[in-house]
């Protein structure tokens, strides 16, 4: 079935038009006449059947349809803008991959291995895209994600990758030297918020007492706790996996225990199996796997007595 589309010149006319509010400054944006944008426009509205714009006089001004149907040209411009210049910018005889994954993931885990990869694979482009939700893998235009393990990926090939083990961590300057596990009730404390609970959950698993595990500063990403414990704002319970180098650097502390209870698996998310999917993803999949499994086992190594 022809597709219903007006041409691009009109709607891009139509867009200009209804973002400057004016013909005339549509027409100096585009290098076109008034008359010329004019006419667009009026070929547009005759297209759909629905007038766009009130004329008065020499004035114009868009009609509550033609509001709607402005912003939605223009997400649609914008995202056919972003997919020809993303399209423009891929190498000859080259690959790429577009991968979701949650944003502190990637700031402090993913991208500082990305260099292997590209050594490894110098023709494969890997873009990554920030979700911190779970999503529907299929039609999205990812080739994979990388997420927490989630119903919501139910019918997706999902591979296991890595725990997430919380730790307390802290300035050396905010404790003074102190150890015990009780200072943490006398010290500022630091919550993602998303998991206003994580306090008490850890109290209750090291065996320790807090007052009111609620109080304290809140922030949407651990890379943000992470940055407010190296300033000194408070002790942040994040996954240790993050902050491996601050606490071998000493910019870091941890002389609590570590949270033993798992409180997400991050995993690989496919949509379908590994063995199965296209010469990039398989190459991606199977290097993140790799890296995984060394990390998991020099933690094995490092925390074994």
């Amino acid at each position: 079935m022809r597709r219903k589309i007006p041409s691009s010149t009109a709607l891009t006319a139509f867009e200009a038009a209804a973002r400057h509010g004016s013909f005339a400054r549509a027409a100096e944006e585009l290098s076109l006449t008034e008359g010329a944008i004019s006419r667009q426009i009026g070929r547009l509205e005759s297209f759909l059947g629905v007038s766009l714009f009130e004329r008065v006089g020499n004035r114009v001004r868009l009609l509550p349809n033609g509001e709607r149907y402005a912003a939605q040209v223009r997400e649609s411009l914008d995202r056919l803008d972003r997919d020809s210049q993303y399209l423009m910018g891929q190498p000859k005889d080259a690959a790429s991959l577009d991968i979701a994954v949650t944003p502190t993931f990637a700031l402090r885990w993913l991208i500082p291995r990305l260099p292997a990869f590209t050594r490894a694979h110098p023709n494969i482009t890997v873009h990554l895209s920030e979700r911190t939700d779970p999503f529907a893998l299929a039609g999205s235009g990812f080739d994979a994600a990388v997420h927490f393990e989630h119903p919501a990926w139910t019918g997706m090939r999902t591979y296991p990758l890595l725990q997430e083990v919380l730790v307390p961590v802290c300035h050396p300057a905010l404790i003074e030297g102190a150890k015990a596990c009780v200072s943490l009730d006398q010290l500022p404390r630091l919550h993602r918020r998303q998991s206003p609970d994580a306090w008490q959950r850890y109290a209750e698993k090291v065996g320790i007492t807090l007052a009111n595990p609620a109080v304290g500063a809140r922030y949407d990403l651990h890379a943000m706790l992470i940055e407010a414990a190296l300033a000194g704002l408070g002790v942040a319970l994040v996954p240790r996996l993050y902050v491996g180098t601050e606490l071998e650097q000493g910019r870091l502390v941890a002389p609590w225990p570590q949270g033993e209870t798992v409180s997400k698996t991050f995993c690989l998310v496919l949509s379908e199996p590994i063995g199965l999917t296209a010469g990039p993803v398989q190459a991606f999949a199977r290097w993140l796997q790799d890296e995984a499994r060394a990390v998991r086992m020099e933690t094995d190594l490092t925390t074994t007595p």
